[in-house]
């Protein structure tokens, strides 16, 4: 908790009965590798953040292809965002690369905050201008950049991730085949 609270005390300044209300909607849960936080057709009703492990955020076509759309690593909040906020089921899947520990909480228990810690709904805010700010830049980025600037920016983002998790996901992540990416690491 004392790492998630650091994290917490860079982007708002909490009162020390705010801090103490805000981490007592979290307790700590483990989910092992290939294990889901989150289901694609499922109602969402938690978020977390993420303490130790590597999670994917992918989408599922009918054909039962597989496209990554993020990573979640150490102080990444996590969630099926669109499900929590909308109430309906979930699009994407968001799975373990690796054993995960994490906090979580109640989406309920987190909005109900709102109205007696105002500094929890700008936490909020400040949170879904980042992940819009990323989510752009994303996309601004499958668009606009080849794969390989691509690739130079997902390794500098993501130091030693490449190390950690199977280069498909990463080729997935990127929006090329796995033998793309193996020609360009090739060139490195």
């Amino acid at each position: 908790m004392q790492e998630f609270q650091q994290y917490l005390n860079k982007i708002i300044n909490f009162t020390a009965t705010e801090m103490e209300l805000f981490l007592s909607l979290f307790s700590e849960k483990q989910l092992k590798k290939n294990e889901y936080f989150a289901r694609e057709g499922e109602f969402s009703k938690k978020f977390a953040f993420v303490s130790t492990g590597i999670f994917r955020a992918f989408y599922r076509n009918n054909d039962g292809n597989e496209y990554n759309k993020s990573f979640f690593t150490k102080n990444s909040f996590i969630g099926a965002y669109s499900s929590l906020i909308s109430g309906q089921k979930n699009l994407i899947n968001i799975r373990c690369l690796t054993d995960c520990t994490f906090l979580i909480a109640d989406f309920s228990g987190f909005t109900n905050l709102y109205s007696r810690s105002p500094k929890t709904e700008r936490l909020a805010r400040i949170l879904a201008e980042q992940f819009f700010i990323e989510k752009e830049k994303r996309e601004i980025e499958l668009v606009m950049l080849d794969a390989t600037e691509r690739y130079e920016i997902f390794r500098r983002e993501h130091p030693n991730l490449e190390n950690l998790i199977p280069q498909y996901h990463i080729a997935s992540y990127l929006g090329i085949t796995p033998t793309q990416l193996s020609r360009i690491r090739a060139k490195k």
